[in-house]
């Protein structure tokens, strides 16, 4: 279960220029990369969201990454099933960080052939790599990249890190308090 980063004071600016860009090759990869939007939103970072696919629109794919710096992208987050070359074909063509988000596609290793091919990428041409259906995380990690150089995005994280802390604390208090029925 996710728990939910706390809202930040400056909510997710539709107007502002994106710092991260959310892409994904297929509609049916939306639901789980809507879950990055969402976190970047809780935490106030502004984000761009499409899709770039890197077979049925490969001109868009190279365009998308060869100006997304100049465009004012951060961080790229790039979800993919399959052989899931979105990820590491955008790599080749940006300078920026990109994190690929394995999703767990319908073939009967669920998501594994996504994570090697992220995984395994040529020396030089990084893609840093969440786990199956991990796009919360990978939101948490663009913020953490963003956070180097933005004092707001850090305090936001340490206190989205203290309520995580919080929750477990509340639960072993709970526990202790009531011990544990497995009924």
């Amino acid at each position: 279960m996710t728990t939910n980063p706390p809202a930040s004071p400056a909510a997710h600016d539709a107007t502002a220029a994106p710092l991260v860009g959310i892409i994904m090759g297929s509609q049916s990869d939306l639901k789980i990369m809507s879950t990055a939007a969402e976190v970047l939103r809780q935490f106030g970072v502004a984000y761009e969201i499409t899709l770039v696919s890197p077979h049925r629109t490969p001109h868009r794919l190279v365009e998308y990454a060869e100006t997304a710096r100049k465009r004012g992208l951060r961080v790229i987050i790039a979800g993919g099933g399959g052989a899931a070359h979105l990820p590491g074909m955008v790599a080749a063509f940006t300078v920026l960080p990109v994190i690929g988000v394995p999703i767990n596609s319908v073939t009967s290793i669920h998501g594994l052939d996504s994570v090697l091919s992220m995984l395994q990428m040529p020396a030089g041409v990084p893609v840093a790599t969440v786990a199956i259906d991990g796009a919360a995380n990978a939101a948490v990690l663009a913020t953490q990249i963003l956070a180097l150089s933005n004092a707001r995005l850090a305090d936001v994280l340490e206190k989205y890190r203290t309520s995580l802390k919080d929750k477990v604390m509340r639960t072993i208090e709970e526990l202790r308090k009531g011990g544990y029925s497995d009924d």
